[in-house]
């Protein structure tokens, strides 16, 4: 045993992290990666990815988000999705919100009532395994559509499974949101 004091280890600088990458916003992989591994398996690796990226906040607005249009186009309820949006910004019919965007997958998490000004309304859009919005994509050919709407919302959030419940994961979006 020697009696010298050991030099202190000196440690490399610590660069910036920027956000990490999230593998399963390129097609290809995401095609190649579902070849070799299950459907759950394969759902929870792409929002543990999501998760850690983080949202894009690309395109807050549900109205001009590139990641949505092939869920604006779609008819349900007699209505477009991009007029359900549009009649939620004018502010009338406001008692058929709720209805109308639960069968695209979305939520209204938070709007303003109030005749005048903006809705300034909250959606989240359910990108969980059971999605109704992942048939949309599907038809659409977009199979990594929630990788791509997460890089367009402003905010993700994930709800870890339990013994009695599956995993939920949202994107937020915003109606007003900058207007």
């Amino acid at each position: 045993m020697t009696t010298k004091k050991q030099p202190p280890v000196k440690r490399a600088p610590e660069e910036p992290v920027g956000r990490p990458e999230n593998p399963f916003i390129s097609t290809e992989f995401f095609a190649r990666m579902r070849d070799y591994t299950e459907r759950d398996a394969a759902f929870s690796k792409e929002i543990k990815a999501i998760g850690e990226r983080g949202a894009g906040k690309l395109s807050t607005d549900a109205r001009t988000a590139p990641s949505l249009e092939p869920l604006r186009g779609v008819i349900k309820k007699g209505l477009p999705l991009k007029d359900m949006f549009g009649r939620i910004v004018q502010g009338v019919e406001s008692g058929l919100w709720e209805p109308w965007l639960t069968a695209f997958g979305f939520e209204l998490r938070g709007v303003n009532y109030a005749k005048t000004g903006a809705r300034n309304a909250r959606l989240a859009l359910d990108i969980s395994l059971a999605s109704k919005a992942t048939t949309v994509f599907a038809n659409a050919g977009i199979p990594n559509w929630r990788s791509l709407v997460a890089e367009d919302c402003a905010q993700i959030q994930i709800e870890k499974p339990t013994e009695k419940t599956p995993a939920k994961a949202y994107a937020i979006f915003w109606l007003d949101g900058a207007d």
